[in-house]
């Protein structure tokens, strides 16, 4: 019989002498081989006595554990001169070494760390607290032992192996296992003093200079909590929202698809990012980080992924606005034709009125308005998702004017958020649309008809001169300073006198008025412009 000895910890059933290292045994052992043995192999049922042939005498014989080549039992003769390595497995059955817990405050930590002391007796449980750089570099002096894996609440280590160790080769790097497909996982497998000299010359963990990323075997992460919302937008939402672990999935209640997203790294702030899910950033991945940024948008906090993605947010209602327009019928068969889901509101008088109508029969958050004055363009598909990453706000589009061939956001489609109509009461500007906030999407939506009639053609001049006159007066701009020359003296077509009749008739009503806001508000109503225009020209007919 051989003298027997051991590193670290005792094998169980065996008797041996514990050592520093092989070099050791060597040195106090009386037999002409020793085995040295790692406490953590099963040995019930391999051959102590065993010797190898003559021509193996001056080999140290390696036998393999179920993970690496080299399984941490060795015989060794006194003068040794080659390895020799057994194909043959000794199963490393348990491990000795510390582990450590990493609190992630999610609803699962308790039930894992349950799962976790279940495989040592040396377990640590401690927060994760910003980064696993700083959290690694402050929980390694509680490790006592030279090894320690380190675990994570936000994995599920049901089916995990912590009888795994490293190669020979590799021993003392900073192993770490991948946690679904996220190659900078949050489990890792530590030599405790190596680790302690290196972590902190280091302001990053991704700059540790021995890192082994583990491919073959990767620790399930769970999945993030879940929300589901009905709102119009993700600020208020997040903000009101108690984090319990470090992602939560907002969903919206109207786009609950199955959504299949990457993992995302947990290592420090700036790899947490917000991942949009969705094309109108209805549903999204948001990290507990977030919170302390978003205010007034999603695009507060400075970390944000939009990766391309097939998923669509639910398209919005449309809505046809009509009420003595002449061409209105056409433009409502352009609209309803391409888009049959398209409803109708007709007969409401006042511009404001009809909106708040056309809200209450939006079955969605906000809806496209489109005036019956206007000819859809027929590229216009009405596929604009809101961005729900800002606030609420209405979204307007371009018109071509067909007698000046202005191209701005006058007659254009509009897509208008329904809360923001319901909340506004009677307290607006001299424009209904701009009084609420606004986006310009440069994308042409419509063709400007509304040279139908005399009165029709002047009606819509007056308007619209009228306000940017005050838009001018008020907040003087090269564009509304443009647009208006262009309207008082340029129009081609039918009616184009009445045009700029009612262009020019629009500033002086400014101007003779512009210290008198319910006057100037006369352009809202229907009847008061109608009475106008009989009273300037006659018969409206």
């Amino acid at each position: 019989m051989f003298d027997i000895f051991y590193i670290s910890n005792k094998p169980l059933g065996v008797s041996a002498i514990q050592v520093e290292s092989i070099r050791e045994a060597v040195a106090i052992s009386r037999t002409r081989y020793l085995w040295v043995l790692n406490g953590d192999n099963d040995y019930s049922e391999f051959d102590l006595t065993w010797e190898p042939v003559p021509w193996e005498n001056n080999q140290t014989h390696v036998w393999s554990s179920q993970h690496q080549e080299n399984g941490d039992t060795y015989l060794v003769p006194k003068n040794s001169v080659d390895i020799n390595y057994h194909t043959e497995i000794i199963p490393r059955s348990t491990t000795s070494n510390d582990i450590v817990f990493l609190d992630f405050n999610n609803s699962e930590a308790n039930s894992g760390f349950d799962t976790v002391r279940q495989y040592t007796d040396n377990h640590i449980r401690t927060r994760f607290i910003s980064s696993y750089h700083g959290t690694l570099a402050r929980i390694v002096d509680k490790v006592n032992s030279e090894y320690a894996w380190v675990t994570s609440s936000v994995c599920d280590y049901t089916n995990f192996d912590f009888t795994w160790h490293p190669s020979e080769w590799h021993t003392e790097m900073l192993h770490v296992f991948p946690s679904n497909d996220q190659k900078f996982g949050d489990t890792f497998y530590i030599h405790i003093p190596t680790f302690k000299e290196r972590v902190n010359n280091i302001e990053l963990l991704e700059w540790y200079d021995t890192i082994h990323f583990v491919k073959d075997i990767s620790v399930p992460r769970y999945k993030p909590a879940e929300v589901v919302y009905n709102n119009d937008s993700l600020v208020s939402v997040i903000k009101k929202h108690q984090f319990t672990g470090p992602y939560t999935t907002f969903i919206h209640e109207n786009n609950t698809h199955d959504y299949v997203v990457s993992t995302p790294p947990l290592w420090r702030e700036k790899t947490r990012d917000i991942v949009s899910l969705s094309n109108g950033n209805a549903n999204a991945l948001v990290p507990r980080d977030a919170k302390n940024f978003v205010d007034k948008q999603v695009y507060d906090y400075p970390h944000i992924l939009k990766p391309c993605n097939n998923y669509t947010d639910m398209l919005q209602d449309i809505i046809f606005i009509s009420y003595d327009e002449i061409n209105a019928d056409a433009n409502w068969k352009i609209v309803h034709d391409r888009f049959p889901r398209a409803k109708r509101v007709h007969g409401v008088e006042g511009m404001d009125n009809a909106l708040k109508v056309a809200t209450e029969k939006s079955d969605t958050e906000w809806y496209y308005a489109v005036f019956a004055k206007t000819q859809l363009h027929n590229e216009f598909s009405f596929d604009f998702r809101p961005d729900r990453f800002q606030q609420p706000k209405h979204y307007i589009f371009n018109a071509r004017n067909v007698l000046n061939g202005l191209e701005y956001g006058h007659m254009g489609v509009v897509l208008y958020n329904c809360n923001i109509i319901s909340n506004m009461g009677n307290d607006f500007g001299i424009d209904y649309t701009l009084s609420g906030e606004h986006e310009v999407v440069p994308e042409l939506s419509a063709l400007a008809t509304f040279n139908a009639s005399p009165y029709q053609t002047w009606r819509t001049a007056f308007r619209e001169c009228s306000k940017l006159a005050q838009f001018i007066d008020e907040t003087p701009s090269l564009d509304s300073e443009y647009r208006l020359e262009i309207w008082k003296t340029k129009a081609e077509g039918d009616y184009a006198e009445w045009c700029l009749s009612g262009a020019n008739d629009g500033v002086d009503y400014f101007e003779q008025h512009k210290t008198n806001s319910e006057e100037l508000m006369n352009a809202f109503n229907w009847g008061w412009l109608r009475n106008y225009f009989v009273t300037k020209y006659g018969d409206i007919n």
